[in-house]
């Protein structure tokens, strides 16, 4: 999660996109939980590979440690100070790179069963696409072992796309294959990949298998990210997970769920949903809002939106119909 998520600013100008709440919980939090509740085995540790310390600052650092600790594990925090690529960003954990992992890249949301093959080296998790051109894919053999990964096939390959969770059944193997590729020079504009490591294993007769997801939702800009917040919030209904803080208040307020509405929110006179998510201590009047995400401690007048992204400590009063608005902002 060393990235700074700069397709969706400008709410990551102050928020790093892994820590960006959908559907009230940040995104990193949802996934690594999601796979901590399908796996078969206890987890130990979670490391947190993070970015530049200004950006990614000490209480980013001490919620990530408080999160691994609620699953039961140690929370690790390493750094990649250059974005030089996947494979180089997993080899800066290379001190936790021993024994079963996972490993999953926290701008993903997924509904999935990730039981392991226990006959495998490793696993990639993947989703049939439509247009599996703009992916990376998977070639499979006549066994449905993995024998190939195509990244933007211009020709026909497959159309099950890499989703960012990949399983090792010992990574010390995939990271000792990564330690020969960081090690050699780049050329201007390359960047040292996963797909490196995976490749060498490939080549000395690792079988790697692919799993399904049945959900797997982006939160790449905007746009998606709204996408992916209606799509979480009907998945949470369906799961009968409560998203109405008791300690939210109403005053002549309809809500059309689902919805999640944070605690200390605010509604008044206005009707919010369906699929609008609100975050703690926002206060909205007068407004009407559908298919909006809505973060922490803003507040909202006189607004009639659809598809909204607004970030924290807001306060906005206008007749806009569709906004993007970052924390800190004021609109009046």
């Amino acid at each position: 999660m060393a990235g700074r998520g700069s397709r969706l600013r400008p709410h990551t100008l102050t928020v790093p996109k892994p820590l960006l709440p959908v559907a009230g919980t940040p995104i990193v939090e949802q996934l690594v939980a999601e796979i901590a509740k399908v796996v078969d085995t206890p987890i130990d540790e979670v490391a947190f590979i993070l970015g530049d310390p200004a950006f990614f600052d000490e209480a980013i650092e001490e919620k990530l440690i408080a999160f691994a600790h609620s699953l039961g594990a140690e929370g690790t925090i390493y750094r990649q100070l250059e974005p030089l690529g996947t494979g180089h960003a997993i080899m800066t954990a290379a001190k936790s790179l021993q024994g079963p992992a996972v490993v999953a890249y926290a701008d993903t949301l997924i509904r999935a069963d990730l039981s392991i093959d226990p006959t495998a080296d490793a696993m990639i998790w993947v989703k049939k696409v439509e247009n599996p051109e703009a992916y990376g894919v998977v070639k499979l053999n006549e066994n449905d072992e993995i024998v190939e990964l195509v990244e933007k096939p211009k020709e026909w390959v497959s159309d099950l796309a890499v989703i960012g969770i990949y399983y090792f059944k010992d990574i010390s193997q995939l990271r000792d294959k990564l330690e020969k590729v960081v090690a050699k020079q780049l050329m201007p504009g390359m960047e040292y990949q996963i797909n490196d490591g995976i490749k060498a294993l490939m080549e000395e007769g690792s079988k790697i298998v692919p799993g399904q997801v049945s959900k797997w939702m982006d939160c790449g800009n905007p746009q998606i990210t709204l996408q992916t917040n209606t799509a979480m919030l009907q998945l949470l209904e369906m799961e009968d997970t409560p998203l109405i803080s008791a300690e939210a208040t109403f005053d002549n307020a309809k809500i059309i769920e689902p919805c999640y509405i944070g605690p200390g929110a605010i509604i008044k006179d206005s009707t919010v949903g369906p699929h609008v998510s609100v975050g703690a201590g926002t206060t909205i009047t007068n407004c009407h809002l559908e298919d909006c995400l809505i973060q922490n401690q803003s507040t909202l007048l006189n607004a009639k939106l659809k598809g909204a992204m607004i970030g924290n400590q807001v306060h906005f009063d206008g007749n806009f119909t569709r906004i993007n608005i970052g924390d800190y902002s004021t609109l009046s």
